[in-house]
């Protein structure tokens, strides 16, 4: 048996009872960084959601995790996924970068990602003018515990597919979590592109975030991923099914 459920809403994102909210992290010492691009150009239209960022601004100085996503959206609700079954999330959305380096995803790509703010485990897709990357993760996202099981304790590993897209190019991305077996897999267009076994977590659920993003290391002067490139994302809504297998 399946149960579908539509995660959209774009056009209710100014209202409190809005199912998304602006991305962020309350910190140690009690302030809050969000991911806000203050001249984000925003457009909910035909229930897609088209985010434009002319020229990337926000950075941060000493903490990578809060450098990295300049403009972001969190689903206000965690997203069970099926305890004894697979989880099915869906996506079609497109990615444009003004003045990004061409060949290198990390300079702005535009994001889907899945964040367990429980155990640190983020399964995403990046997406730049030229490239497609699939993410599996265990991060130290603020205010998560410390993994206890599982090594090494932290990890990012992105597989890169160049060529495979172009600069506004829709495509159908699809990432599936199979709880029981451990497993997560990619897919792009119908097909399979990466599969990870041995989830070191037991993942219950996910909350869903929409981004534009850098990924360039924090140097010793500070941030180093702003230099004026700016980056477009539209993403439809994400269809999301659990199924008993």
């Amino acid at each position: 048996m399946e149960e579908v459920t539509v995660l959209g809403g774009y056009a209710d994102l100014l209202k409190e009872e809005s199912p998304w909210v602006i991305g962020g992290f309350t910190l140690p010492d009690g302030s809050r960084w969000e991911y806000r691009e203050p001249d984000a150009i925003v457009i909910a239209q035909n229930g897609r959601l088209r985010v434009t960022v002319p020229r990337l601004t926000r950075k941060h100085d000493r903490i990578q995790i809060l450098d990295n996503a300049k403009h972001m959206y969190f689903s206000r609700q965690r997203v069970p996924v099926h305890p004894e079954g697979e989880t099915i999330f869906e996506l079609t959305y497109r990615a444009v970068g003004f003045n990004t380096a061409p060949g290198d995803l990390y300079d702005g790509f535009v994001s889907w990602n899945l964040l367990d703010f429980e155990t640190g485990i983020a399964v995403d897709f990046f997406v730049s003018n030229d490239t497609i990357a699939t993410v599996y993760a265990r991060l130290p996202f603020p205010g998560v515990p410390e993994p206890q099981r599982g090594e090494p304790k932290y990890f990012a590993l992105f597989k890169e597919l160049h060529g495979r897209t172009a600069p506004g190019q829709f495509h159908d991305y699809r990432i599936v979590c199979n709880r029981p077996a451990d497993e997560i897999r990619w897919y792009v267009d119908g097909e399979l592109v990466n599969r990870e076994t041995r989830v070191p977590e037991k993942v219950a659920g996910f909350n869903v975030a929409l981004g534009l993003m850098t990924e360039k290391d924090i140097g010793p002067e500070g941030s180093t991923s702003v230099h004026g490139q700016g980056l477009m994302g539209e993403w439809g809504p994400v269809r999301i099914t659990r199924r008993a297998i």
